[in-house]
C-alpha cells in the first residue's frame, strides 16, 4: 500500500449565469496540487503559500480531518499544499484544494468512496473557506466536465462538454475582501419575480441541452442571468463594459464567474479568442482596472500524478 499520494485538481467556474448553486464547469486555467503522506502523528499542513496551516481553518485540512474521523484513521497525516488557483476571484480556489484532498485521501487509504460521497466530503471543506457548503465548484473540480448538482439527497450529474467549447476569463486586479463570497451572497434576492424565475429556468434548461447536444454556441447564447448578475455586477468595476466589449468581439455569452469578480466569456475554437480577451481588458481599463486574461477549456477533474 502506498504511503504517499499526489493529486492535482482544476479550477472551475460556477453558476454559468442562470444555474446559481447548481451548475459547475471544470477549467484547465489553474490547478492546485496536494500531496498526502502517512507520517508522524495527527494532521499537519505544510505549504509555502499564504493560507491557514491550522487544519480546522484550512479547506484541505477540514476534508482530511472529516475523513480521518469518519473512517477512524489512526495514521499521522502530512498534507502538503501547492496553490495554483488564485484565491477569491471566482475560479474555485478553495474547491480545488478540497477536491484534491478528498481524492488523495480516497486513494491513499482505499476508502472506495463513490462520486457523490467524494463531492460531499469536498463540500465540507469549502465551509472552512467560504463559511457555508456549496457543491457546484467542488463537484466540477472532483469530477471534471460540466456538472449539475441536486441536493436533498446530494446527486451530481456529470456531462462531457463539447470539444470545441473555449472560455476566456478576465481576472481583475482588485483587492478582494476577506469574506467576499459571504458579501456577494448577501445581495442575492430572497424573493424573485415569477417572470424572472421562468427566464432563468428556460436559459438553464437550454444550457443543459447545449451540453447534451455538444453545441457550444447554444451554451454561450443561453448564459443569461436576470436574477443574480444584475445585483452583483455593481461589485465589479467596469462589468457592463467588459461584457459589452466581449460580445462585440465575438463571444457568444458573458457572465460573472462564480461569485466574481472574474468575468467569463463563452466562445468556440473558431472564434478570435485573443480579440475577446483584449476587448475584456479594455472593458476593465475603462474603469481604471487592470486584469489578467486566460484562454482555457473544460477539463477532467482531480487526478493522481
Amino acid at each position: 500500500m502506498a504511503s504517499s499520494v499526489t493529486v492535482r485538481a482544476p479550477s472551475s467556474t460556477a453558476n454559468l449565469g442562470p444555474g446559481f448553486d447548481v451548475f459547475g464547469l471544470a477549467l484547465d486555467a489553474f490547478f492546485d496540487e496536494i500531496t498526502i503522506t502517512k507520517k508522524g502523528k495527527g494532521i499537519r499542513i505544510i505549504t509555502s503559500d499564504s493560507i491557514p496551516v491550522v487544519p480546522k481553518k484550512n479547506t484541505a485540512g477540514v476534508v482530511v480531518t472529516e475523513l480521518a474521523n469518519k473512517f477512524k484513521i489512526k495514521d499521522g497525516i502530512e498534507v502538503k499544499i501547492k496553490k495554483g488557483v488564485p484565491a477569491g476571484f471566482g475560479v474555485g480556489s478553495s474547491a480545488a484544494s478540497a477536491s484534491a484532498a478528498v481524492v488523495a485521501m480516497n486513494r491513499l487509504f482505499q476508502l472506495d468512496l463513490d462520486n457523490n460521497s467524494l463531492v460531499k466530503f469536498a463540500g465540507a471543506g469549502e465551509k472552512a473557506s467560504v463559511g457555508s457548503i456549496h457543491y457546484d465548484n467542488v463537484a466540477a473540480s472532483v469530477l471534471g466536465g460540466f456538472v449539475i448538482v441536486r441536493t436533498n439527497p446530494l446527486d451530481v450529474i456529470r456531462i462531457e462538454p463539447p470539444s470545441d467549447l473555449v472560455l476566456c476569463i478576465a481576472i481583475p486586479d482588485l483587492k478582494v475582501p476577506a469574506k467576499k463570497t459571504e458579501v456577494s451572497r448577501s445581495v442575492v434576492p430572497k424573493i424573485i419575480k415569477l417572470a424572472d424565475g421562468i427566464a432563468n429556468l428556460s436559459n438553464a434548461a437550454a444550457i443543459v441541452a447545449g451540453f447534451m447536444k455538444k453545441d457550444p454556441i447554444l451554451i454561450g447564447k443561453s448564459v443569461k442571468d436576470v436574477i443574480v448578475e444584475p445585483v452583483r455586477q455593481h461589485m465589479i468595476p467596469g462589468f457592463k463594459q467588459v461584457k459589452e466589449n466581449a460580445l462585440d468581439a465575438g463571444a457568444n455569452g458573458v457572465t460573472i464567474s462564480g461569485a466574481g469578480p472574474s468575468v467569463i466569456a463563452f466562445t468556440t475554437k473558431s472564434s478570435n479568442q485573443k480579440k475577446i480577451c483584449a476587448a475584456m481588458k479594455r472593458g476593465f481599463a475603462s474603469s481604471n482596472t487592470n486584469c489578467q486574461t486566460i484562454i482555457c477549456r473544460p477539463c477532467k477533474g482531480a487526478i493522481d500524478l
